[in-house]
């Protein structure tokens, strides 16, 4: 809660930051995900990033997971931080994305 003040970062501001991310990479901690978005115009450009980390599920009652067998939960996500960086940043590893994954987006079009 403090950086938030420091930085003058609201929780609404990281929440979009983190729907809505112009850049993606790995995190600097094991497991985590930074996102991106640029703010600011003129002298004043900065970017916001935040890291954050998937939740693991928790353990659920049988009857709880026949209840929401067909309903698409939204997964968890951990915020570790958040800052302002003055400028641009250089860019970093990006998220390995599978091979697999890869081919099927290629032979569909979405990506070239």
């Amino acid at each position: 809660m403090r950086k938030t003040v420091f930085y003058g970062l609201s929780a609404e501001r990281i929440k979009r930051v983190i729907r809505n991310p112009e850049r993606s990479e790995k995190g600097i901690a094991p497991d985590t995900i930074a996102v991106m978005q640029s703010a600011g115009n003129g002298r004043g450009h900065y970017e916001v990033w935040v890291m954050y980390a998937a939740a693991k599920p928790r353990v659920q009652s049988a009857k709880f997971k026949a209840q929401n067998q067909n309903q698409n939960i939204v997964s968890r996500k951990i915020i570790i931080t958040a800052w302002r960086y003055p400028g641009t940043s250089p860019v970093r590893e990006a998220i390995p994305i599978p091979t697999n994954i890869l081919e099927e987006l290629r032979e569909e079009g979405i990506i070239k």
